[in-house]
């Protein structure tokens, strides 16, 4: 119901994006968020965006490299990610949940598998 794409090996600096289709019940959500789990590391919030309004919420850590997006139209999530560091490497997940975007991983009701983002030096 939710399927992230994108992922794959860059050299630090450069950017990748991540895609996540919704359907069937997750695209029924009214908020996606992406969140992120390096090994040995608990489970990350990224960025979240409200369906609606667009509106965003996105993690201080990146907030001046990642841009979250949306197309309602195609029921597509984005996550832009530009200056890469090798600190963003980890497996990426995009969430959905019922209700405005939020930071904890707890409200979010419906997982995509991962995706792998690794980022050399």
């Amino acid at each position: 119901q939710l399927q992230a794409s994108g992922g794959g090996l860059v050299q630090a600096g450069g950017s990748l994006r991540l895609s996540c289709a919704a359907s069937g019940r997750a695209a029924s959500r009214y908020a996606m968020g992406w969140f992120r789990q390096a090994p040995g590391k608990e489970r990350e919030f990224v960025a979240a965006i409200n369906w609606n309004d667009g509106s965003t919420v996105v993690a201080d850590s990146v907030k001046d490299r990642f841009t979250i997006s949306r197309d309602t139209g195609n029921n597509m999530g984005s996550l832009q990610m530009n200056s890469l560091k090798p600190e963003d490497t980890a497996v990426y997940y995009c969430a959905a949940k019922v209700g405005r975007a939020y930071k904890d991983s707890r409200l979010y009701v419906d997982w995509g598998k991962g995706t792998q983002v690794t980022v050399s030096s």
